[in-house]
């Protein structure tokens, strides 16, 4: 399988690092606008006939079908922030090509009532072209990360294989990492954290439908596995709970991240001072958005792994009735340790936890395994024989069962 990866950034420089130990994967092409980042990120692989690098601005359409025109990859996955998300989709269906991302075309607001009703939803976008890729006999599998991705696949799994009816998903994500040296230093994308935790987070009720709240709302304690142990928890849009009521029958989608008092702090302080904006504001006689320069003054994440140490769980929790006919509530999770990601593959273990997902659903789509058309999250998609290969790259989900509070 050839696979062209737009974005050679912390997420697609540890999937071409995952991909290569994988057969299945017979020529990575990183891309990136930066050409010293995507061949410092081939470099480090050692394999040049099988990993080599191309420069690519991924907000220009034109660009990036010519690249897929002379790449012609098997499949072009999307490791740009979801900014970009609009041209690589579109370039990917101009070259009928198989398209994944791990994060879906943004929100907008409601412009008279954000924390009561939504406005446009994320993936609206992508979602509404679901028939042009349907007709064109080809795959959009878009939310393949880790959060969506995986915690699909755990929702369509304890739908198909431990419940007999589903009463709520709820989506929980808690770490106990910390990054020596740093006051305040994101783990992720701070560009993309300051858009799903400012935003007006995203509920799904069967009788209600789509509605929001206020950010950072109805907080909760969470126990994490793993020896996280409890952790603050709020809501949070996230694209989940666009996705799993699509497919998995139940009768309610949350997500809430455990996020810490500290970091709610410093993003409500940055949205009081504007600086969560994306819009450009004149500095010296230059156009700069407020958003970019604080995630220019802020450490690249994908730099950070030597000096973090911790884990991070990403699950889903799911209550309704069992196979029994009894209560039920079940905790599906993956946990990674920073310290052995970094010892084996020398990359974070966010970024990492995020880039194995895609390399996973790859390999089941070039198997046959799972296939398809149109535009269509992991929920979609037979989840065991997913599960199943995470544990042969040596990562295996857990499953914890939760008393009644």
């Amino acid at each position: 399988m050839k696979v062209l990866v737009v974005g050679a950034g912390g997420v697609g420089a540890a999937f071409a690092a995952i991909a290569q130990r994988r057969e299945t994967f017979q020529e990575v092409v990183l891309a990136d606008v930066s050409l010293e980042r995507a061949r410092a990120a081939t470099e480090r692989l050692g394999e040049p006939d099988r990993f080599r690098a191309e420069q690519v601005d991924a907000s220009s359409r034109e660009e990036l079908v010519e690249l897929i025109a002379r790449v012609r990859p098997d499949a072009v996955l999307n490791a740009c922030d979801p900014r970009l998300n609009e041209p690589i989709f579109a370039a990917a269906f101009e070259g009928r090509v198989t398209y994944l991302d791990m994060a879906m075309t943004l929100s907008h607001p409601h412009p008279e009532r954000p924390h009561e009703l939504p406005g446009e939803l994320l993936g609206e976008r992508q979602l509404a072209r679901h028939e042009d890729w349907e007709q064109a006999g080809v795959l959009a599998l878009v939310g393949i990360g880790v959060e969506p991705g995986l915690s699909d696949v755990f929702a369509r799994y304890a739908a198909d294989e431990l419940f007999s009816s589903v009463k709520e998903v709820g989506v929980r994500d808690g770490a106990n990492l910390v990054v020596e040296g740093y006051d305040f230093a994101p783990t992720f994308s701070i560009w993309t954290t300051i858009e799903e935790c400012l935003n007006p987070p995203l509920i799904w009720e069967r009788d209600r439908g789509f509605h929001t709240t206020a950010p950072f709302s109805e907080p909760e304690v969470f126990d994490f596995p793993a020896g996280i142990g409890p952790v603050e928890c709020v809501n949070v849009e996230h694209e989940e709970v666009v996705l799993i009521p699509r497919w998995v029958e139940c009768e309610r989608v949350t997500f809430k991240y455990g996020l810490g008092q500290e970091f709610i702090d410093v993003l409500q302080t940055l949205h009081k001072l504007g600086l969560d904006s994306t819009e450009p504001v004149a500095v010296r006689g230059q156009q700069v958005a407020p958003r970019d320069v604080v995630a220019a003054a802020l450490p690249d994440p994908a730099t950070l792994g030597e000096r973090m140490s911790g884990r991070t769980c990403a699950g889903t929790w799911v209550t309704g009735t069992g196979l029994d006919g009894e209560s039920r509530s079940t905790y599906l999770h993956h946990v990674v340790d920073n310290e052995q990601t970094m010892r084996e593959y020398a990359t974070q273990a966010v970024v990492w936890q995020t880039a194995i997902n895609p390399v996973v659903a790859l390999e089941l789509l070039d198997r046959g395994v799972w296939k398809g058309a149109g535009v269509l999250g992991p929920e979609a998609f037979p989840p065991k024989p997913f599960l199943a290969l995470l544990a042969e790259y040596g990562s295996p989900h857990g499953q914890i069962e939760l008393g009644a509070g």
